[in-house]
């Protein structure tokens, strides 16, 4: 099984190279003002050459053109919707697209299954905050369905997280930082590591 480390919230190129150094797959960029962890694009050009991940830039309702063009200028790989987006504007961006789904009650898995067909839904009950989900609402994510999970990860829980949901990918922010926006090489290099452990537990890699 291949699943993908995402940390998010990135600010520096040296937490960049720290989160690659760690064994991340992909690198956030968070594109929304006035929030903890926030970048303005023409700020951060240095992310046209990160090299070793991929790179994701997190937006929330926010123009459609002023992804594309953040997209373009800045050679993202993936994009992130973590706001009430259309879904229609997936047609434009294509299938490298997390979208978010959130988690209250319940999860609708009838629009999880469909948005799969197109990008990979992400679980995500909060938005940076730290809040975990409870585990049980999700025990009932369809089988064979990809799926990414955000919300309260950790290096200290990570490793039930899998178990349970068997996630296409696991997304940490708040988890893996010594304070918002700057993050702690030891505590990524911990999270990859809890995430590899769990995948030989259970025969998965």
């Amino acid at each position: 099984m291949k699943l993908l480390v995402k940390i998010c919230g990135l600010r520096s190129p040296g937490d960049v190279e720290a989160a690659a150094a760690a064994g991340a797959d992909l690198v956030g960029f968070v594109f929304v003002p006035g929030t903890r962890r926030a970048v303005a694009a023409g700020d951060v050009a240095w992310v046209r050459e990160v090299g070793g991940v991929e790179t994701v830039g997190v937006f929330r309702d926010q123009p459609l053109e002023y992804v594309l063009e953040v997209r373009r200028e800045l050679r993202l790989d993936w994009v992130q919707l973590h706001g009430d987006e259309p879904d229609a504007w997936l047609d434009s961006l294509g299938r490298c697209v997390l979208r978010r789904v959130p988690v209250g009650s319940g999860v609708d898995w009838a629009r999880v299954r469909s948005l799969a067909a197109r990008c990979l839904p992400l679980i995500d009950p909060g938005a940076g905050d730290g809040v975990a989900p409870d585990w049980e609402l999700l025990a009932g994510a369809p089988p064979g369905v990809p799926l990414g999970l955000a919300g309260g990860l950790t290096p200290e829980n990570i490793g039930d997280a899998i178990r349970r949901i068997r996630p296409a990918l696991v997304d940490v922010s708040s988890g893996v930082e010594v304070v918002p926006g700057r993050k702690d090489p030891e505590r990524m290099a911990a999270f990859v590591a809890g995430v590899r452990a769990a995948l030989r537990e259970l025969d998965m890699v």
